[in-house]
């Protein structure tokens, strides 16, 4: 497996326990009340979870099992696979970070370097998809 996938996968694993814990205080809220704010989280934990989890476990899936053509194991060009992998997670914190400070422009900047991410994973592996039989 491609070291990119693997980190891909990490971190999805890792968006998963940070999703699954803040659905936790907040379900635990609900009975015991011990914070307040708790429903603030709701944006960060839904955004952990689909786009820190999810999104990251489907990408690091399609880099690693996407067919390749080539004579050699290729997985596209590992640099801007690597750009696509910094570039979602900085964009996740951005707009998880923005739920919590009520900064409008943050979930923004976020959303856009979120966008850029899927933009450069797809740059990377759009010459392995190919039409069947082909």
């Amino acid at each position: 497996m491609p070291r990119l996938s693997v980190w891909f996968i990490r971190a999805a694993l890792a968006y998963l326990l940070a999703g699954f814990t803040w659905g936790a205080l907040m379900l635990a809220n609900v009975g015991l009340r011990f914070f307040p704010q708790a429903w603030r989280l709701l944006p960060s934990h839904v955004e952990f979870l689909l786009a820190g989890w999810l999104a990251q476990l489907a990408f690091g899936t399609a880099y690693w099992i996407l067919p390749r053509f080539m004579t050699r194991p290729f997985h596209g060009n590992e640099k801007v696979g690597w750009a696509a992998f910094f570039c979602l997670n900085l964009g996740i914190l951005t707009a998880a970070a923005s739920s919590l400070t009520n900064a409008a422009a943050l979930l923004a900047a976020g959303r856009t370097i979120e966008a850029i991410a899927v933009t450069l994973f797809a740059w990377t592996v759009w010459r392995r998809v190919k039409p069947y039989g082909v």
